[in-house]
């Protein structure tokens, strides 16, 4: 059981990572603004992210994984009420885009943790994409404003 939940979450950690990178390129080529549909896939990673967190403790994770899980989980939560219940418009007081982005690479980052336990290919291809995604997390901005 052990074993299919890991894998679960590096599934999850890949399509976290493949969206932000689809969210960040769309928002250059299209000009899409934030609270977009194109935004949905990563939202909706949330439920099984919830599931992880449920079946821990009968698997005897770390707190460091709580830790992973909580803070993709916030970020998550925080992504859905500003972008697109309560449309904030907040990206441009860089107190508040700061301490944004710095969630979501908190969350990005644990989610590294999470397919790592799946083993070393699953590593190396977050990793990968993780990278990718941060280089084009600035380069969206600089590029958008947003």
């Amino acid at each position: 059981m052990q074993s299919r939940l890991d894998l679960l979450g590096a599934i999850v950690a890949h399509i976290i990572f493949i969206s932000s990178i689809i969210t960040f390129i769309s928002r250059m080529i299209f000009k899409l603004r934030p609270g977009h549909w194109v935004g949905i896939p990563i939202l909706l990673m949330a439920i099984p992210l919830v599931y992880l967190l449920i079946k821990a403790p009968a698997n005897n994770r770390t707190f460091l994984y709580y830790v992973q899980l909580g803070s993709m989980l916030l970020w998550l939560v925080l992504l859905f009420l500003v972008d697109y219940v309560f449309k904030v418009d907040f990206r441009q007081t860089r107190w508040m885009v700061i301490s944004y982005v710095m969630l979501y690479f908190a969350g990005a980052g644990g989610m590294i943790g999470i397919a790592a336990e799946a083993g070393r290919g699953w590593t190396t291809s977050a990793i990968i994409l993780f990278l990718i995604a941060a280089v084009l997390a600035f380069v969206q901005r600089g590029v958008t404003g947003i």
